[in-house]
């Protein structure tokens, strides 16, 4: 499976220099109150402390793009996430930014919170669980996410996103899509406990291997008003058998007795294989390049051939000529990534009827 996690629109594949860590340092502010056993439940906030921000000028987030990673196209960078959007991040005029851990089977696991400030009194936003892609270190939350995170706060949204178990010192071991999708889980009674979040209007977002975990996490939940997954796996069988290195480098040695039970711990990271499972009334937006060479663009064709079969309300996008994180397209991922969770989500509006109709 590919690791790099994925941006709106761009992503890293790995960290690239030590210099575009965005959440770093410090000593974690626990989270306060009595020590109830309440508070030592699944999803329940253990410590948050601001976030720590590089690029603290906008100049030194377009210098750092163009020097540390030409292939991130800083042009585009600079027409998506504009110097507001920075601003707004950074100077925490519209956004809070918050470094969290929270529980997940008893682990601390490491996240990251951001909302907008202020507002009315009272107003309840509608949030998005945000899914990282990569393994490990690869692909761990960074300060473009934060970006991203800050666009879906500027539009009204609360965004909570995962480490995952065992990574950026949180407690456990990633299992790519075992026991790690309760860390997913168990950001929606996280979400339940914040006084400024409608918990009724959650939706997911996944790219790379999040959007694996997108799939996982709705075949365990009917809680997701919709989801949108970029560049999906959904075949692992498929997968291994094109990127071999991937199941030795990455599944052999993170997932749990995988030499013994090969077979069926493939088929449960193989979504396409059980699209029947997945929630009938959340629903989905599935967007690929035609030039992804970390994820084969059939594999998105055949996702949707198996979610029409069970009448699961979905839209793919296929992008003329994209990459695996459609760099030649952001402005219009951004764009549709928004329109989908405004509608499905923040709108909570009916997707049309799936049955033949029409004349």
């Amino acid at each position: 499976m590919p690791t790099p996690s994925r941006l709106l629109p761009h992503s890293i594949v790995l960290a690239v220099s030590v210099g575009c860590v965005l959440l770093g340092g410090g000593r974690e502010a626990r989270a306060q109150g009595p020590a109830s056993p309440e508070a030592r439940s699944d999803g329940a906030l253990v410590a948050r402390q601001p976030c720590q921000l590089l690029h603290r000028t906008y100049a030194q987030f377009v210098s750092f793009m163009r020097e540390g990673e030409p292939a991130l196209q800083p042009e585009v960078f600079q027409r998506v996430f504009t110097r507001q959007v920075h601003d707004a991040l950074v100077g925490g005029t519209e956004v809070v930014c918050e470094k969290v851990e929270y529980l997940s089977d008893g682990l601390r696991v490491k996240g990251v919170l951001v909302r907008p400030r202020g507002g009315p009194a009272r107003v309840k936003h509608p949030a998005v669980i945000y899914l990282r892609g990569g393994f490990g270190e690869a692909g761990r939350i960074l300060f473009w996410n934060l970006m991203e995170f800050a666009v879906l706060a500027r539009r009204g949204y609360v965004v909570v996103a995962t480490e995952y178990r065992g990574n950026h010192g949180g407690e456990g071991h990633d299992e790519a899509g075992g026991a790690d999708v309760r860390d997913v889980l168990n950001l929606i009674p996280l979400l339940e406990g914040q006084p400024d979040v409608d918990a009724s209007r959650i939706g997911l977002y996944g790219w790379s291997r999040g959007a694996l975990m997108a799939y996982l996490t709705l075949a365990r939940t009917e809680r997701i008003a919709a989801a949108v997954v970029g560049a999906a796996p959904t075949d692992a069988f498929r997968m291994v058998a094109a990127r071999p290195e991937l199941e030795t480098e990455v599944l052999a040695k993170q997932v749990p007795g995988y030499a013994a039970n090969r077979a069926s711990l493939l088929q449960a990271r193989s979504p396409s294989r059980w699209a029947e499972l997945l929630p009938a009334h959340t629903p989905l937006l599935l967007l690929q390049g035609t030039a992804d060479w970390r994820v084969a663009p059939d594999e998105a064709l055949t996702m949707a051939q198996h979610l029409l079969a069970a009448r699961r309300p979905f839209r793919l996008v296929l992008f003329e000529g994209g990459d695996h994180l459609l760099n030649e397209h952001a402005a219009e991922t951004q764009r549709l990534v928004g329109d989908w969770l405004d509608r499905y989500v923040r709108d909570r509006a009916p997707f049309p009827p799936l049955e033949p109709h029409g004349r």
